[in-house]
């Protein structure tokens, strides 16, 4: 299965849900140092397929939000003038 496959096969919810339960498990110990890096490493593989779904979400709203001609849209929360400068 290649890289693309993988993150394919897994939904971000899948993938989600399966991570929480590798932390979950991880974070009660009692596994074998072999069994905790492996864990280790699903859990490092699905939070990268949970960016990958992420990514390409913020991707797809990126090309939907309309472009006002002045600096590439609408600003995120915590972007542009919308905070109070202090001064007046």
């Amino acid at each position: 299965m290649t890289e693309t496959d993988a993150e394919t096969a897994l939904g971000y919810e899948q993938a989600r849900d399966e991570l929480v339960e590798v932390v979950r498990r991880l974070e009660a110990g009692g596994a074998t140092l072999e069994e905790s890096l492996a864990l280790w490493e699903r859990g490092e593989e699905l939070a990268r397929i949970c960016r990958h779904w992420l990514e390409g979400a913020r991707a797809r709203l990126d090309a939907a939000r309309p472009e006002d001609g002045a600096g590439g849209g609408t600003p995120r929360p915590g972007e542009g003038d919308a905070a109070p400068s202090g001064e007046g």
